[in-house]
């Protein structure tokens, strides 16, 4: 009786499974890589949003301390290039409102595709001081 269970575990040892780990990791990997790779393209237009929405605070800062027509566009400038720019603007004491508009790029490799181009808007609204 010894013998026999002797072979009966020795035979469930004898089997090769030395490839198993190896097939699963080639399975999961490129899933893996796509789920990392599509995390990082989120982060990228998330941050791009914090962008627009700090160039919409900075134009509306400098449309309400300046005459100047164009001052909400330069102080939006001054915090990132390709904006479209709108100023909706009272006399003193009214409000000034600044729309920030910018068309970001999906482009990490593999997954930019995947996802459409988004149209990122920020709106700030501050009280004119001049």
């Amino acid at each position: 009786m010894k013998r026999q269970t002797n072979l009966v575990r020795r035979g469930r040892e004898d089997r090769d499974e030395s490839g198993q780990s190896t097939v699963e990791f080639a399975l999961l990997f490129p899933l893996v890589a796509m789920a990392i790779l599509a995390i990082i393209q989120v982060a990228l237009v998330v941050r791009a949003d914090v962008v627009v929405h700090q160039a919409a605070r900075e134009g509306a800062r400098s449309a309400a301390v300046s005459k100047s027509s164009g001052a909400a566009a330069e102080g939006a400038g001054n915090v990132a290039s390709g904006l479209n720019v709108s100023v909706q603007r009272g006399s003193k004491g009214k409000r000034v409102v600044v729309t920030v508009r910018r068309k970001y790029r999906t482009n990490v490799p593999l997954v930019g595709k995947l996802f459409p181009d988004p149209t990122l808007k920020a709106r700030a609204v501050m009280r004119a001081e001049i």
